[in-house]
């Protein structure tokens, strides 16, 4: 990892549901219901009430007396009446940061009549919050980046996001003839990704030429970035001769301090994190890659046991 760069902790929903496995053994086993805090937490909360196989309420239904809708097969009950009659209740939440929104559901609670033994808990902590909850699946330091809340999620401020693919649909072999049928796929592309926060940087393999096309589509969706890179050469033809896609989007992100980079293509984002030597997340299979920061280490122990090996043969050819 490039110093001073600190390594960002990557969950998708995969994680979210095998931590979760991992950890039923935490949960009470006579916990009657499960409340999700919103809007994230309702997935992490859905997974435990299933795997529990116990009825889930959102915190405002659960202030109001009432649960989601769990099927005949888990329950018959009407939301008061489990609710009411709930002897352990589990808030639960996907991951607990600050504590803020933790603290906001406790005093709403609080403020109620529910009358049940109430347990806290979240799927991800950072190590300081690990005294806030009962219930810890797994505890990740920060910077974290989580699949389910990707495009909104503050680290988006210190990235740098690859536009087709991501932002936008790719466009078709048609659209992609360097005239006017990319100019006009430049214009009404379908979005896919939309950033919720503003990103650091937006790095593409788009030609400089197409600059205007590019900035009037990413005002018109809203997205808010402080500096988009795109590559200098003349044409399409130019930039398949340079073949520099990963190379470009590498230097750009080895320059600067952002600490992700949201790529698409599987195969780019390999190459950008082995060349920048910093994260990247890949959005086309949802791989996460650290750079090459497990290999330093190793590849520096080879070089010495290869230098140990070498002196050692040295010696044993002298008379």
């Amino acid at each position: 990892m490039t110093r001073g760069v600190p390594r960002v902790s990557f969950r998708d929903v995969g994680d979210l549901d095998r931590v979760i496995l991992r950890s039923l053994h935490m949960f009470h086993e006579e916990i009657d219901l499960v409340v999700g805090i919103p809007r994230s937490g309702l997935l992490a909360a859905n997974l435990v009430a299933l795997h529990l196989g116990v009825p889930l309420a959102d915190l405002d239904g659960f202030l109001e007396g009432r649960v989601l809708s769990t099927g005949a097969r888990l329950h018959s009950k009407t939301g008061p009446e489990v609710i009411d009659t709930a002897r352990r209740i589990l808030v639960f939440d996907d991951s607990v940061f600050s504590g803020s929104a933790l603290e906001t559901t406790r005093r709403r609670i609080e403020a109620s009549s529910i009358a049940g033994e109430l347990l806290y808990g979240a799927a991800f902590v950072v190590p300081s919050a690990t005294t806030m909850v009962d219930i810890a699946c797994e505890v990740v330091s920060p910077p974290r980046v989580f699949s389910w809340n990707l495009m909104s999620h503050s680290v988006l401020e210190r990235s740098c996001l690859d536009i087709d693919g991501v932002l936008c649909l790719d466009p078709t072999p048609e659209q992609n003839d360097d005239g006017p049928n990319y100019r006009t796929f430049l214009r009404s592309a379908v979005p896919h990704m939309l950033p919720g926060q503003p990103v650091q940087a937006l790095v593409t393999s788009r030609l400089e030429k197409y600059r205007a096309e590019t900035e009037e589509w990413l005002a018109h969706h809203g997205v808010v970035y402080d500096a988009l890179h795109m590559l200098d050469l003349p044409d399409a033809a130019a930039r398949r001769a340079a073949n520099a896609h990963a190379a470009f989007k590498a230097s750009v992100y080895r320059g600067c301090d952002a600490i992700l980079f949201i790529e698409s293509n599987p195969r780019q984002a390999r190459e950008i994190a082995r060349t920048a030597n910093k994260a990247v997340l890949c959005t086309g299979d949802f791989s996460f890659h650290e750079g090459n920061t497990t290999m330093q280490p190793v590849r520096r122990q080879v070089r010495r046991v290869r230098g140990k090996v070498r002196r050692i043969r040295s010696l044993r050819r002298r008379p």
